[in-house]
């Protein structure tokens, strides 16, 4: 009987376990997508871009047959289903707060049409490594130990030949995929993600680990957005990883990435809130001052170099460099005493790789509410940072080319000042 595959954040063909279990059923395989208007609402316009540029890569390496729909997936799925008369329907795990309650929703709207969740978007899925316990690791080190032990699969063998694909022209509710008709600073799918990858793998992995948070130079990967979409599976890329420290350094971080899906599927309430519930206490700013200075960080125009180097980058290319997203980021909370969701829903509109799970942990982390070990009074000098991470300042005259032309604005703030205002405040809460 024919089966349904649904895409979501899994837009390839390649390494995807769900294309396969999909196929096992013996029958005809209808690929489909369907815009969600609640995503879509909540998603930046080059995230957005992203999305159609890689499903129309999925598209065109199925000739054509992928259908892709708009609405809700509650609807959508079991309309679909109905018209093929599928047996069954198949998905990569989504882990996510809103991805468990989409899909519950799809399940009991599917009835007696089972919906088989194959595999994840992650090298060990959340809620797999767990202490002896059985409780959640809370800090990163012993998960990652943990984590290293537990070990993941080879790559899927799936392409776009694994099965009979199902025409979908005259199936009702297709559209065609969009266009915001914006330009993105490097393409989008998973053709692109694979070249992009191997060409890091073979000229830019020796030296990562210690050139990884020079932002100016090409030492990353640039792989976070083909992750988020999972226009290339990180298993896929695992597997080109050897023992040496460089292609080490490089798997503690996507080691990174798992931690952060884990500790949201455990605390999903820690997506706006923070994890740590006794920062809900702090002293924050928020009033009209507060957002000048909001407005000012977002424009990089806070008199800083390396921080407006970092938001000028952001609004331009739609991409941060993780160095200096730290930064910026300790700026925000550390220096302008702001609300750490201001700066992390900034940055979901923005980013390209915008992802749930990694941004807000992200924005904890610099703000010392979230899982890291560390103590709160952590506080980057974004002076010092800048002098130790863009030593010869290319970065920042790439990105503020009128730095040191009189038209630079004065520091918004002194840091020695806020540094120790956001230690008092940090100190009334311990």
């Amino acid at each position: 009987m024919p089966a349904l595959l649904w895409f979501r954040r899994d837009l390839r063909l390649q390494d995807l376990p769900a294309l396969l279990d999909a196929a096992a059923a013996d029958g005809e395989v209808l690929a489909c997508y369907v815009l969600d208007p609640r995503l879509k609402a909540s998603s930046g316009q080059r995230r957005l871009q992203y999305l159609y540029d890689a499903l129309r890569d999925v598209h065109d390496s199925l000739d054509a047959r992928l259908h892709v729909s708009s609405g809700r997936p509650e609807k959508r799925i079991p309309a679909l289903a109905k018209a093929i008369g599928a047996s069954s329907v198949h998905v990569s795990g989504d882990f996510s707060p809103f991805g468990l309650r989409r899909d519950e929703a799809v399940r009991v709207a599917l009835g007696d049409v089972p919906l088989e969740a194959t595999g994840s978007p992650y090298l060990v899925s959340p809620g797999r490594v767990t202490k002896d316990d059985g409780t959640p690791y809370k800090v990163f080190t012993p998960f990652y130990a943990a984590w290293r032990k537990h070990g993941w699969r080879s790559p899927a063998s799936s392409g776009p030949k694994s099965a009979q694909w199902i025409d979908p022209k005259d199936l009702p509710g297709g559209l065609k995929i969009p266009d915001m008709g914006v330009e993105l600073e490097l393409p989008a799918g998973e053709r692109a993600a694979r070249h992009q990858w191997k060409t890091f793998v073979q000229k830019h992995l020796d030296g990562y680990a210690e050139d990884r948070n020079r932002p100016d130079l090409a030492a990353t990967s640039r792989m976070s957005a083909h992750l988020k979409f999972g226009a290339i599976h990180p298993r896929t890329m695992a597997a080109d990883l050897g023992e040496s420290a460089d292609a080490q350094a490089y798997l503690r971080e996507l080691a990174f990435r798992d931690f952060y899906a884990a500790v949201l599927y455990e605390w999903p309430d820690s997506a706006w809130w923070n994890w740590n519930k006794s920062f809900d206490n702090i002293q924050v700013d928020d009033d009209k001052n507060a957002r000048a200075m909001f407005d000012a960080w977002k424009a990089g125009r806070t008199g800083y170099p390396i921080v407006d180097a970092g938001m000028r980058q952001l609004a331009e290319t739609g991409f941060m460099h993780n160095r200096v997203r730290m930064i910026a980021a300790s700026f925000l909370v550390k220096d302008l005493h702001l609300p750490w969701q201001w700066g992390a829903r900034w940055f979901l509109d923005q980013l390209v790789d915008g992802d749930m799970a990694n941004n807000q942990h992200g924005w904890q982390w610099a703000a010392g509410c979230g899982t890291d070990a560390a103590p709160y009074f952590r506080v980057f000098n974004p002076t010092t940072q800048g002098e130790k991470f863009d030593p010869d300042g290319e970065y920042v005259r790439r990105w503020v080319p009128e730095i040191g032309d009189g038209e630079y604005p004065d520091p918004l703030v002194d840091h020695k000042t806020e540094r120790a205002e956001a230690l008092r405040r940090y100190g009334k809460i311990t």
